[in-house]
């Protein structure tokens, strides 16, 4: 496995372990389904959270630069992909979590909760 997608995986499991502090059930991590990918589905009050984690070295200071339209599209669409597969009469939620550091012992967590909206396709 390359470095790069070894340090994402290690922010992906920083994610999980701070959305398990803050009393979120994790239903799946790394979805996939066709040409659908989720990094973690979550569940908390009522609604079916999808989460997209970005992992980085250094600060992020624009997330276009991260997260563009385009697969804030295919987000959305995983997510109801995901919500229509289990028959879940849940509402959907996209949250987004930047994780940045150097490792996993030293990441700093920035949780954007119902960051992207559906009917905008955007954040």
């Amino acid at each position: 496995m390359a470095l790069h997608n070894d340090f994402g995986k290690k922010g992906e499991a920083a994610a999980r372990d701070a959305l398990l502090r803050k009393g979120y059930l994790i239903r799946e991590t790394n979805w996939r389904c066709n040409k659908f990918e989720i990094d973690i589905v979550a569940e908390k009050d009522n609604r079916l959270i999808i989460v997209e984690v970005k992992t980085r070295s250094h600060e992020i200071y624009d997330l276009s630069k991260v997260i563009n339209a385009k697969k804030c599209a295919n987000l959305i669409s995983a997510g109801k992909a995901y919500q229509k597969m289990y028959n879940l009469p849940l509402e959907l939620q996209f949250d987004i979590i930047l994780q940045v550091g150097e490792d996993e012992d030293h990441f700093t967590t920035e949780h954007l909760e119902d960051a992207i909206h559906p009917r905008l396709r955007t954040y």
